[in-house]
């Protein structure tokens, strides 16, 4: 949709010390239609629309992650109807329960190896601080250990308090900037650091389950 000059309406005579004003109207047959928005708003609609969980559910949580995905709640509503196991085809990381210091470095690989955009919530009390389980085996928050971006309250919490929070995160996404480098800062693996896991040791690790690089149960 375009304005132009219609032809059957002349200009306004030029009037002393005033700019001639010029009539404009829209005409739709005229030619094809067209939109202009910004770049931040088009990008920012498409990557809140379409965001592709990668669920890390160790706890309770997880059981009512699996009852938002399904029917009576419906997920896809929000374009994450696609739950990618594989961590570089996903766009949120969702930790559902809680996370002791033995998983501490997987879930910081998982989220290393999440191609940018990404974004973190944590699901329930024990994501969040750690919850009831403030002893010496567990995480006290994700948050020591990756960035998150929006925290969903409840033990476990309800399917609604999920989806309030996803609708928070979206709102979130809708705000941020292109111009904004600071959004896309990439944790680093350290091999110095005690939450580093060499390749080596991870397929060592998952031999016995398979995983996606060498699929041992595949001879079944």
């Amino acid at each position: 949709m375009g304005l132009i000059t219609r032809p059957d309406q002349a200009p306004a005579p030029r009037a002393e010390g005033r700019a001639q004003a010029q009539v404009q109207s829209v005409d739709p047959a005229s030619q094809d239609g067209w939109v202009t928005t910004r770049l931040d708003f088009l990008v920012n609609w498409a990557r809140a629309n379409s965001m592709w969980p990668m669920p890390f559910g160790t706890a309770c949580c997880a059981i009512e992650f699996m009852a938002t995905m399904a029917s009576r709640f419906d997920l896809a509503r929000f374009g994450m109807e696609r739950l990618s196991y594989s961590p570089r085809q996903s766009d949120v990381l969702l930790c559902a329960g809680r996370v002791p210091y033995k998983l501490a470095p997987v879930i910081r690989r998982i989220y290393q190896q999440m191609p940018q955009p990404k974004w973190v919530i944590a699901m329930g009390a024990c994501a969040s601080t750690g919850g009831m389980f403030d002893n010496y085996a567990v995480v006290q928050g994700i948050d020591t250990i990756i960035p998150v971006d929006v925290y969903v309250p409840g033990c476990p919490p309800r399917p609604e308090s999920l989806m309030y929070g996803i609708m928070m995160l979206q709102k979130k996404v809708m705000n941020e900037r292109l111009r904004d480098t600071a959004l896309r800062n990439e944790i680093v693996p350290d091999p110095s650091s005690h939450l580093y896991i060499p390749p080596s040791a991870i397929d060592e690790l998952s031999e016995p389950f398979g995983n996606s690089v060498h699929q041992t149960r595949s001879g079944l």
